[in-house]
Formats: structure tokens, sequence, C-alpha cells
């Protein structure tokens, strides 16, 4: 994809999310044919969106880290999407349905990032990446389906788009230093009360930290890297439940911390 190219699909996903209007899909002449183009897309359109108001990007989120979910969109690895300072809120909010094309809700845990994470000449793992976190955030990921069909939209696509993300809600920060094992923690979603989905942090990618360390090899093959400050969704532990007007969901992961949003 050339340089024009890029900034045609970048500027086709930048409109339809500012004007908040569902799209089939990029037309084949601007569309990534794979991952590396995609996200070079997702780069552009960052900035085009943070030059129309939409918001600057102050993390990423991490989609299909979880059998679960990798089921529910048939995609089998990892892929990355912007998160934004105008939709991250915490604890409790409202969120107005009429600012989404179709929205949906996961439980997922989250980590603030406490040191840049630079590459160096080995691949990062989860090990590696540990003493950077500093907080730990049990979250809900408003996620948007912005496609007219998005099972028929390929991947470089989605990704291009962010993904599906839209927003995010935080519990209140744990330290690290003070929060349990995260490796088979304990997590649920309830909707209006009702319990919808649960799953254990375990199940993004065997370690939810193996998730991070994904997103900064990720980066860093692409000359890029996680810095001080960022928040990272690590991916949910229950399938994407779409939800109405009215609805009420909360998250909780056990010893982390809970959230809720309530769509109006």
């Amino acid at each position: 994809m050339n340089e024009e190219a890029l900034k045609q699909s970048a500027g086709i996903l930048a409109l339809t999310r500012v004007r908040n209007q569902k799209i089939d899909g990029l037309p084949d002449e601007y569309r990534p044919v794979d991952e590396l183009e995609a996200y070079a897309v997702q780069d552009q359109l960052h900035s085009l969106l943070n030059t129309a108001g939409y918001g600057k990007r102050v993390g990423y989120k991490i989609g299909c880290t979880t059998p679960v979910m990798q089921e529910f969109l048939g995609i089998d690895n990892p892929c990355a999407g912007g998160i934004y300072n105008t939709s991250t809120n915490y604890i409790a909010t409202t969120a107005q349905f009429g600012n989404f094309a179709h929205p949906g809700v996961e439980c997922e845990l989250a980590v603030y990032v406490g040191d840049d994470l630079v590459p160096g000449d080995k691949p990062f793992t989860r090990e590696s990446v540990a003493p950077a976190i500093l907080a730990l955030f049990g979250a809900i990921e408003i996620v948007d389906d912005r496609w007219t069909d998005y099972r028929a939209v390929d991947t470089p696509t989605l990704i291009a788009d962010d993904f599906f993300a839209s927003g995010i809600v935080l519990s209140q920060p744990k330290k690290v230093e003070e929060a349990p094992d995260v490796a088979n923690l304990f997590g649920y979603m309830t909707i209006n009360g009702e319990r919808v989905g649960e799953g254990t942090t375990g199940d993004i990618l065997g370690h939810p930290y193996e998730a991070l360390a994904w997103l900064a090899n990720s980066l860093a093959a692409r000359g890029k890297h996680l810095k001080e400050g960022e928040i990272v969704m690590l991916g949910s532990v229950v399938e994407t439940r779409w939800v109405a007007p009215g609805d009420e969901v909360s998250v909780d992961i056990e010893g982390i911390g809970g959230a809720l949003v309530k769509f109006q």
C-alpha cells in the first residue's frame, strides 16, 4: 500500500468513526493486505482522530487473547487497537447508547505501564515486562461493531479500525505489590444483575502478562514501544455481549476490582 492509499484508508475509517456511521468495508484499493499494512493504517487513523478532536491515544487494547474470543471472532492470534483519553472512564460511568453503532461489552484485566519498555537485543517475555507494571485494574471494554457485517470483514481491515475499540471503564487501581498472583484469577460479567459470562485470567494466552509481552514485541517490530503512563487492556475472559439502551453492566476481577457502566 503506497502512502496515498494508506492516507485514504485511514481517512475513510476516521470519517465514519467521527460520524458514527456503519461501513461495509474498505474499497479494494484501500484495504490493507496484511497486518503490517493494517497497523500502518491504524497509526494514521490515530493521528487523524487526534487532530479531529475525537481523542488522543493513551494506550492499547488487545483482542483475541483468549480461546472464547478467538472462537467468537474466528481469529486465532492477538490483534491490537488504540484506546483514547476521551473514552477512558473510572469505576462507574454512564454511556450514551446513541454514540455507538452497535455497542458490546467485555470483562478484562488491564495494566498501567510504569516504565518505558524499550526493545533490547532479546524479545520481551512475560518475566521481562512484569517489572514495568505499576498497577492492575478490573475493566470493562466497550466495543463497537462499526460494520454492516463484521464477519464479512477481513482481519487486517478490522485491525486498521482499532479492532472494535471504543471505550474502557477501569476499576480503582490495585498496586501490583498489593495484588494477588494474576496467573489464574476469576472474573465475571453481569448485565442487569444477571451473570452472563465468567472466566479466568489464565485464559489470556496462558498468563495475562504474555499478552503484554506480545504487544511489546509487536510494537518493537514496527519501531515503536510501550511508554510510561500507558494503559493496556489484555483481553476479555468472557464472550462479547451486545447491549441495549438501559442495560447496566458490571464486571469484577477477583482480588483486583470491578467497574460499572449504564447505557442510556
